[in-house]
């Protein structure tokens, strides 16, 4: 009968030290994951995407235990550089014909660990109503970084105003315009003057986070970018470096940005102007 009490006793003693055990290793992990921080790069961020930030950050925070920091930049030749040499965690302003364009000529390893949003990017003018009422040799505004370059070029084909030779890939540029009936005089900016040129040239391709910090309105539109199956290289996207592309706080953050939340957020700040890309099905 002793026997049977010291065996019952050493048996609770063992649960006892297991639960402890357990608790303080949970305790532990559960106080690391409070702890982790992610420094994500932004350029030039509207208050819709603050916004839309301060909701990934909540949810980072609330679901996963990761603080979510952001880091603005101005122009796009930042962020990457940034990311590379470690000064922030992962970077969320680009897409894939931009990040690739970008490791091919800087010999970079970063990579993309989600899907954002994609951003239909426009032609605007301050100048005219329409396409019809551009004039033969009117000067047109594009990015002169190499993929946001061939996009805007891709959209003045789209609008019928010029036409590129197959050769010209997805990366084209003004060597790659097939013909120019109207004789556009195409002028290479850096993406984050293109908005600011509307004044003195008659057109001008701008993506959407200038155009928005830019306050242009839709009256100024003159073409919209069409989003189908051609579309996936301008898909947005958050990336890391290669090496830390597995890290659960990194795919934490991203998990915590293709919320139904967030998708939500991009269409009462953007309405049509810029779609939650996560599960978007191009035809």
């Amino acid at each position: 009968m002793r026997k049977k009490k010291q065996k019952r006793l050493i048996i609770w003693l063992v649960v006892a030290i297991v639960v402890v055990v357990g608790a303080i290793f949970s305790f532990g992990h559960a106080g690391q994951k409070q702890n982790k921080t992610v420094t994500v790069g932004l350029v030039s961020p509207s208050n819709a995407d603050e916004k839309i930030w301060n909701q990934v950050a909540k949810t980072a925070k609330d679901k996963y235990g990761v603080t979510v920091k952001t880091k603005t930049f101005t122009d796009y030749t930042q962020p990457n550089k940034a990311l590379a040499n470690g000064s922030i965690d992962l970077n969320a302003f680009q897409h894939y014909a931009f990040l690739n364009a970008w490791n091919k000529a800087n010999k970079g390893s970063l990579v993309a660990i989600g899907k954002t949003f994609i951003t239909p990017i426009h032609l605007y003018s301050n100048k005219y109503k329409s396409l019809k009422d551009l004039p033969d040799g009117a000067t047109i505004a594009v990015p002169n970084d190499t993929s946001n370059e061939s996009r805007a070029l891709f959209v003045l084909k789209n609008a019928g105003l010029i036409t590129l030779k197959k050769s010209a890939g997805t990366l084209a540029t003004v060597a790659d315009i097939k013909s120019n009936p109207h004789n556009l005089k195409i002028k290479e900016l850096a993406a984050e003057q293109t908005a600011r040129s509307l004044d003195d040239v008659d057109a001008a391709v701008v993506n959407t986070n200038y155009a928005v910090a830019a306050k242009l309105s839709d009256n100024k539109i003159l073409y919209t970018e069409p989003v189908n199956k051609d579309s996936k290289q301008w898909i947005n996207l958050i990336a890391a470096n290669k090496k830390d592309q597995n890290k659960e706080a990194y795919q934490d953050v991203v998990k915590a940005y293709q919320t139904t939340q967030v998708k939500h957020l991009i269409q009462k700040y953007y309405g049509d102007k810029e779609i939650a890309a996560w599960n978007l099905k191009l035809k």
